[in-house]
This record gives structure tokens, C-alpha cells and sequence, in this order.
């Protein structure tokens, strides 16, 4: 005991002769980018004692309970988290879209994140202000950063490819004079440098066909970061990063990915429903069961429902399929657990399908995708997802719903062959209904054992678990973003 006591005496002697820097992280309030985030910033902090990292918690309505559990159940003594005062906005009616609502949002919190960091500044343990690290949607903030005279990254949550497509279009629009909004419902192709095959414009973002919304002018202002952090890894996206490292218009580029999210405590309820699930793929074959999960708002209108359930039946593949129920037209909000799947299903589809399938509510996606007994994965393809399904190398068949997703089914099928479309155009909201037997023939190419794309994908996953231990990747680029923090605080 006394040895331990004097080593952690000259272990805190040492700390307190570094020169400590502080690091704050300003997230957007939604699980898809804090988790990531907070892994970033986990990691920061445990290369370089000499970092003080603080992460910023903005009040967001819609998210703010489940952000609060995650904090009280994610305690970690290399990071702190500071909870922001709730400020609600009084927005005009003319917003339409989520993503002008959001970004107007984060623009009214700009008085309370200010006070937060000038408040930090001025605490003596914290140290010099090294910098502060933005999310996407939180660009904006970089004219904070600049009125507090800090160096300001951004943490890109998407993968290097959409990041590409982001600048080009803004390009377009602001260098070119085009208007990206032109190519709504268009059969052209746009050539994109972060991408080997021209984009179809049907596959472009939502928010590029409105030119009101503000999405454009997000890639504008991360122009102007010092650089930014990209939840990807090079061995993964080598000719988007290559692209966009050889841009001098853009910023340095840090791949540092993959950023998966840790396992974290449930409420007892999900933990119950966890373990019965986890129960039910202990009694399937390995590599037989096809998993269908569509996001935190993933969810689809009764007619969609059931040609879904048709294309599973007649596959006679082994299912385990998340299923939630739309949240009230005209409400913002998330999908919610059905009380009586009986309401939109087949009639008899559960007890015609109970020996191989099993429908489920909320799933445990992680646990899911790393079990044995999965073999594929049908997707929204949203970027956290995509790098689990790589992380655990489980194949997957792309339906994208909203956002950059349908890009992103673009390059698992076409640039990085990883995957099978289901629809790679869809788009959540729409009239569109995919088929039971399309649905049917591309989750048994899903399944085909001789299929290349497993071959592919279990590559992917072996350099995955490589690129953040020393010498990998991932792990050098922190390092190099580390330099350049600390750059301005010798």
C-alpha cells in the first residue's frame, strides 16, 4: 500500500508539471453522433495526459432523456461532460424542414455554449483553450471558436465520401453557379472526385433539392476549421481520402475511425428483452439468420410492413427483424414498440413463420451484429451501422430511408461491391412500395454463402480491428491530430 501511495503521489507530481490544454467538444444531442463523439474524445484523451477534455451536452427536446441516461450510465474519469441550460427557441412558422429546424436550433444556442467555454477558460484547472471540436451539424459554432480566439475541427460523423460530396456540391452551387435542386427527380449523373463512378442524382442527399434549408452552406463553413475528424479509416475509404487530402481548397483530413459505440447500461426493461433475443440466435445455425434493422427513426407505413413480411416468408431464410410503429402523422418525434404486431402484419404470418423467424421491437444492434448466428443484414445504411456491420463483418443488403443514406448505398454496392440493393433510392415518406419478391431475391443473394461480398467483408473487418493499435492507421492519424493541437500550447 505504500508503494502504490508513493507512486500515485509521483504520478500526480508529474501531472501537475505538464502543461495542461483544454479540449472541447461541442456535439449534436442525438445517440447516432454523441456516442461516436464521446468515443473520439475518449481516445484523445487517453493518447495525451497533457489533454483536459470537456464535452458539451446542448438540451435538445426531442433527445434529452436518453441523452441524460446515457450520461449518467457512461461515467468515465478521462472525459467530462457539462450539461447545458434548456434554451427554447421561438421559431417562425416558414422552417419546413427537419434540417432547418435543427440548424436553427443550434444557431440559438449559441449564447448558452458561449458562456459554458468562457466559463472554462477562466477555471485554472483546465488550462489554455486548444481548441474546439464541432459536429457537422454544429458548424456554426466555428465563429465561436474564432471569437474565443481557439483553433476550431470539426468531427464529421458521416463517412469521407459523403464529405466529398458535400464540398463538391457546394462548389457547384457557390463556384459554378449551379443549383444542385435542379437534379431532384433527374436521371443525370454527377461526377463527385470522393467517388471512382459518377453519382446518380437520384441517390443525392434529400436536403440538396432544398435549397432553403442551409445543408449547402454547412460544407461553406467547414471550409474554414483547421481540420476535421472523420469517423472512417483509411484501408476503408482510400480513394475518398486520398481526394479530399489532395484538395488544398479543403482543410487536413484526419481518418480516425472507426469510432464504434461502447456497450452501455440499458434500462431494465431493454436489458430483459436483450437477453431473450440474444437467447433466441444461441438456438440458430451460425451465419443462417438475416437481420433487419432500420435506425433509431427507421420505421415504414402497414402496406410496406407487409411485403416486407411477404419477401421474408417465401425466402425461408431464418429472420430476426426490428420492427417499429411510425410515430404519429405530423409529429416529430421517433418510432415507438408496437402493442399487437397482429395490427400489421399478414394474418397468421407469426405463427406460419415462429420456427425460423422472430419480430422484435427495439434490438440491441451491436449484440446482434456480433453474434455468430447472423450472416446478413439488411440495413438503412446510416454510417454508425455501416461500420458496425464492417466491424463484425456481416454483409449487407442496402434500403436506405433519409439523409446521405441513399450515397451511401451507392458506394457499399457500387464503389465498394460489400453489399446487394434492395433499393438504394427509396426514400423514407415516399409512395414507393418495394415488392415482397424483390425483397425476396436480394436477401437470399444477402445469404448465398459463395457470394464475394463475404469474402470482401471479413477482410474489411480483420484491417478494422488493426487500425487503431499502434502503427495502425487510425492510430497515427490521431497522432498527427494530437501534434496539432498541442501545436499552439508549447
Amino acid at each position: 500500500m505504500k508503494i502504490t501511495t508513493q507512486l500515485n503521489k509521483k504520478k500526480q507530481n508529474k501531472m501537475s508539471v505538464l502543461k495542461k490544454a483544454s479540449l472541447v467538444f461541442i456535439p449534436f444531442p442525438a445517440m447516432s453522433h454523441l456516442a461516436a463523439a464521446v468515443k473520439a474524445a475518449k481516445l484523445l484523451s487517453g493518447r495525451d495526459e497533457r489533454l483536459c477534455v470537456t464535452v458539451l451536452i446542448m438540451k435538445f427536446p426531442i433527445t434529452d432523456a436518453e441523452i441524460t441516461s446515457y450520461i449518467i450510465n457512461s461515467p468515465d474519469s478521462t472525459i467530462n461532460f457539462l450539461q447545458l441550460p434548456m434554451n427554447v427557441p421561438d421559431f417562425p412558422a416558414e422552417i419546413r424542414s427537419p434540417e432547418g429546424f435543427v440548424l436553427r436550433w443550434v444557431e440559438s444556442q449559441k449564447g448558452v455554449v458561449r458562456d459554458a467555454v468562457v466559463d472554462l477558460m477562466q477555471s485554472p484547472e483546465s488550462g489554455k483553450l486548444a481548441g474546439i471540436v464541432v459536429d457537422l451539424f454544429c458548424a456554426t459554432m466555428i465563429d465561436l471558436a474564432k471569437e474565443l480566439g481557439a483553433p476550431s475541427y470539426v468531427f464529421f460523423t458521416c463517412g469521407a465520401a459523403t464529405l466529398g460530396l458535400m464540398f463538391r456540391l457546394q462548389c457547384l452551387r457557390d463556384d459554378e453557379h449551379q443549383d444542385p435542386s435542379e437534379y431532384e427527380n433527374s436521371n443525370a449523373a454527377v461526377s463527385i472526385p470522393a467517388f471512382v463512378h459518377p453519382v446518380p442524382a437520384r441517390v443525392l442527399p434529400s436536403p440538396v433539392f432544398d435549397s432553403g434549408n442551409g445543408f449547402l452552406d454547412i460544407a461553406k463553413k467547414l471550409r474554414e476549421a483547421r481540420g476535421i475528424v472523420v469517423n472512417t479509416f483509411l484501408e476503408f475509404e482510400p480513394h475518398a481520402i486520398m481526394s479530399l487530402s489532395s484538395d488544398e481548397k479543403i482543410p487536413p483530413v484526419y481518418p480516425v475511425g472507426p469510432m464504434i459505440q461502447d456497450e452501455r447500461k440499458e434500462s431494465d426493461e431493454r436489458e430483459e428483452k436483450g437477453h431473450e433475443i440474444i437467447g433466441w440466435l444461441d438456438q440458430q445455425p451460425n451465419d443462417s439468420v438475416v437481420f433487419l434493422c432500420f435506425g433509431t427513426g427507421g420505421c415504414f407505413g402497414g402496406d410496406q410492413v407487409k411485403q416486407i413480411a411477404t419477401g421474408l416468408e417465401n425466402s425461408g431464410l431464418r429472420f430476426l427483424w426490428s420492427l417499429r410503429k411510425p410515430p404519429p402523422k405530423g409529429e416529430l418525434g421517433f418510432p415507438m414498440e408496437f402493442e399487437n404486431l397482429d395490427e400489421v402484419l399478414p394474418g397468421g404470418f407469426l405463427n406460419r413463420t415462429a420456427g425460423i423467424g422472430k419480430v422484435i421491437g427495439w434490438a440491441p444492434q451491436m449484440a446482434v451484429l456480433s453474434h455468430p448466428a447472423v450472416g446478413g443484414f439488411v440495413s438503412h445504411c446510416g454510417w454508425n451501422s455501416i461500420l458496425e456491420s464492417v466491424w463484425c463483418g456481416v454483409p449487407m443488403a442496402v434500403w436506405p430511408l433519409a439523409a446521405e443514406q441513399q450515397a451511401n448505398a451507392f458506394q457499399l454496392v457500387k464503389e465498394l461491391e460489400i453489399a446487394v440493393e434492395i433499393k438504394m433510392d427509396y426514400r423514407k415518406n415516399s409512395d414507393v412500395i418495394v415488392g415482397g419478391e424483390k425483397i425476396k431475391k436480394a436477401i437470399k443473394a444477402l445469404m448465398d454463402r459463395e457470394n464475394e461480398i463475404r469474402v470482401k467483408v471479413n477482410k474489411l473487418k480483420e484491417r478494422s480491428r488493426k487500425v487503431l493499435v499502434e502503427g495502425g492507421s487510425s492510430f497515427n492519424f490521431f497522432g498527427s491530430l494530437i501534434d496539432d493541437i498541442m501545436n499552439d500550447t508549447s
